[in-house]
């Protein structure tokens, strides 16, 4: 009888680490004779947002002073941590957007106050010309890229017996004098987009489709002649708000040709910040799966109504009302950033802008040290190693590894990215071409036996707490320098004939140079 017992001990034993250690072999196949879709060469970006301290949601304050008008412009990190993109893509917009005053001489400039039947609770605010010198300063010195949210609400008026509908011509005085003063000065931008929100039904606010495209077609004017040289004119992007097909494909049939360069849409598709079941969402590949017809639409949209144009993600939060307190700075937030960066790309969007780049419970860096969170990193690994050639990528294991490939950013071969939402399962990933035009350099097994070396970045969290607010690269810790600058992020060199291994709970972004994709030629 004992003899039994021992024998059953160690027999749940080994099935426990087994169950443990459990690996999974899987291949990916990437398509590399032909790209399917193509990024701008900063498809990374992020958004500074208007939000005043007193922006509170579910009984806390979470912006701080991290809004435009009060951000420490002067923190070292902030600097080091824009700079390190070289460039990095910045949107200065937001719901406030539409209520910003824009310094005009002689006239008393005042800041956002609450205020119970304002948009979005707050009263109208000011944008000093000194802060917008010291904010160019900023972006200057770091070498970001500036698309600028404009008021697009200005002289109009809300319609009879309709609080949300807003009526009449963009009133466009005051954002003409805001831009005559920017070029003026030499600051360079990148991009205008005209309005935050207003399209479909609208948040707080919203305006018809043919009034937004004639209001779009006299920012073009007045651009063209503050701007003569269209080497130097900035773009113009719209309308900046949530998808609805006969919206937007209406916008772009008034606004017609070469007038809007990039069709900007926001998703929040993880519901409200104070959904207790936001952790869950963000690991569950069902269900992130579900955007993806939005992001195809709006493709669509482009493709047939402003081919001329590109689709871009103007803000995506996640979740909105600032983001889930304990969840979207953690680590496993990464699941549903990098797999939207991968997927927003296959559908051929130039630009991810993320909400936000600091404020609120979401931001890239932390709102009151600025210390990095761990989606800044994976942000920072994908500008750096994914190229704007995005290839298809498919694999026969579970739905709960994803795979993105691109081709390389800054060498030969391609890049991968290997988001592994499974708390369980090791997979064990062996990559090969489609159509095996290199025959030399692949097993019988069918796997690839490429020569030389691969480069990998694995990340995962602190302790394996996917709700930690530390990520280790290659098993060490990402931590600011005594000098307050981003800390190196040296890959892990392996051989490339063997698999890449993808643990439970983690991220690995991967360089094969010896992949020979003729897309990337």
């Amino acid at each position: 009888m004992e003899t039994k017992s021992v024998f059953f001990i160690v027999s749940c034993i080994l099935v426990s680490l087994f169950s443990l250690s459990y690996a999974e072999e899987v291949k990916l196949t990437v398509k590399g004779v032909t790209s399917i879709a193509k990024t701008d060469d900063n498809f990374v970006c992020a958004t500074l947002d208007w939000w005043p301290e007193t922006k509170c949601n579910y009984n806390q304050c979470p912006w701080g002073k991290a809004g435009i008008l009060n951000l420490d412009l002067n923190n070292k990190i902030l600097a080091n941590a824009i700079r390190a993109f070289n460039p990095l893509r910045l949107r200065i917009g937001g719901s406030l957007q539409d209520q910003v005053v824009y310094e005009r001489p002689g006239k008393c400039c005042q800041p956002f106050k609450l205020k119970d039947d304002g948009l979005f609770g707050f009263s109208k605010g000011c944008l000093p010309m000194e802060r917008w010198d010291q904010l160019n300063k900023l972006f200057n010195e770091t070498g970001a890229k500036i698309t600028f949210g404009l008021n697009a609400l200005s002289g109009r008026k809300k319609a009879p017996g309709d609080p949300t509908l807003m009526i009449g011509k963009w009133h466009h005085g005051n954002a003409r004098a805001f831009m005559n003063y920017t070029a003026h000065k030499g600051y360079k931008i990148d991009s205008y987009e005209l309005g935050n929100e207003l399209c479909g039904s609208g948040v707080s606010a919203r305006v018809l489709p043919e009034q937004y495209g004639k209001d779009v077609i006299t920012l073009k004017t007045v651009l063209r002649k503050l701007y003569p040289d269209p080497s130097s004119r900035p773009k113009i992007l719209g309308p900046g708000g949530f998808y609805d097909e006969q919206w937007f494909n209406t916008f772009l049939e008034v606004s017609g040709p070469d007038v809007v360069d990039g069709l900007t849409h926001h998703i929040y598709n993880l519901g409200a910040g104070v959904d207790p079941n936001l952790i869950k969402k963000v690991q569950d590949p069902f269900f992130l799966d579900e955007i993806a017809q939005t992001h195809k639409d709006v493709s669509t949209s482009v493709k047939l109504f402003g081919p001329w144009s590109g689709a871009w993600v103007g803000e995506a939060g996640g979740a909105y009302n600032s983001g889930g307190k304990d969840v979207s700075h953690t680590f496993v937030n990464g699941f549903w950033y990098l797999d939207q960066l991968g997927m927003t790309s296959t559908f051929n969007h130039k630009v991810f802008c993320r909400q936000a780049l600091i404020g609120g419970n979401y931001a890239l860096l932390n709102t009151t040290s600025f210390i990095p969170n761990p989606d800044y990193y994976g942000a920072l690994l994908w500008h750096r190693l994914m190229g704007k050639q995005v290839l298809s990528a498919s694999h026969n294991g579970s739905p709960y590894l994803r795979a993105y490939s691109h081709c390389s950013k800054k060498t030969h071969g391609i890049s991968v990215l290997l988001i592994n939402m499974s708390n369980s399962t090791t997979f064990e990933l062996s990559v090969m071409d489609d159509l095996n035009l290199y025959p030399e350099e692949y097993s019988p097994s069918g796997y690839s036996t490429y020569t030389g070396q691969r480069e990998e970045y694995h990340l995962t969290p602190k302790d394996g707490n996917i709700q930690s607010d530390v990520v280790l690269l290659n098993g060490t810790p990402l931590k600011l320098t005594e000098s307050s600058d981003i800390p190196a992020m040296d890959p892990q060199v392996v051989d490339a004939a063997s698999p890449i291994t993808v643990r439970p709970d983690s991220i690995v972004f991967a360089t094969l140079t010896g992949f020979k994709a003729p897309a990337c030629a």
